[in-house]
């Protein structure tokens, strides 16, 4: 069938494989919430989030209720969540968010991935002053005009308000305005793709072609791992 065919299944495969990892993702985060604040969404706001954020990532519904369902049994796994800090190549800061069930094997490997691309890991806290934490909510919108959805939303904690898409607007709050955030835009009715707290560098680093080049493959490989619930740098794209 030719290298086209080649091409486009091997394309298909890999996004395949990006859409299972973030349901094994939203999977564990929904597994946390429920065993922190039980099954309710309505009682569990980090339910809530995480049912909305599967919502936004076109995670099947019965899939969803099968995640909560198995939180509940006292024989699912506990998640621990872990951060891990280093330094990849050309000495870009590294964060790397886990929920693990065995912390000894996630540190193993983490430390795996950065010695085989020469970075190095360091102590948890040692990079905190190169990001903050932020409130990033995705929402769906219909022919907005951005000014006046910032006015709207400013009262609430809106730093930025940037469209992204014809129909698709960023939203970003203080990590401390998050929870006002996500109420207001539930009560105006705004529909949520995703809300989530993220690491935004504060000073960003350039690096040259060979150097990007084996960093974007120490993410790559980092963001592979099961462990593995998000990764965070500070490489200027």
């Amino acid at each position: 069938m030719g290298r086209a065919f080649e091409y486009r299944k091997d394309r298909k495969f890999k996004r395949w494989a990006k859409m299972s990892q973030a349901f094994t993702r939203i999977g564990k985060e929904i597994a946390m919430a429920v065993k922190a604040g039980g099954p309710n969404p309505e009682a569990n706001t980090r339910l809530k989030t995480a049912i909305q954020n599967a919502k936004g990532a076109s995670m099947p519904k019965d899939r969803v209720e099968a995640a909560i369902k198995r939180a509940t049994s006292k024989d699912e796994k506990d998640y621990e969540e872990v951060v891990y800090e280093g330094y990849g190549p050309g000495g870009i800061a590294v964060v790397v968010e886990t929920a693990t069930d065995n912390p000894t094997r996630t540190v193993a490997n983490i430390r795996m991935y950065f010695n085989r691309s020469g970075g190095s890991l360091g102590k948890t806290g040692s990079l905190d002053f190169l990001f903050e934490r932020k409130g990033i909510f995705r929402i769906a919108v219909e022919q907005v005009e951005v000014e006046e959805l910032e006015l709207e939303l400013i009262d609430f904690g809106a730093e930025e308000v940037v469209q992204v898409e014809e129909t698709e607007v960023v939203i970003q709050t203080a990590f401390e305005d998050f929870g006002s955030m996500q109420k207001a835009l539930e009560e105006k009715g705004f529909n949520v793709v995703s809300a989530q707290l993220q690491r935004i560098p504060t000073t960003l680093t350039k690096l040259g072609p060979d150097e990007e080049e084996k960093l974007l493959n120490l993410i790559e490989k980092i963001e592979e791992d099961e462990d593995v619930q998000a990764v965070y740098h500070n490489m200027e794209e």
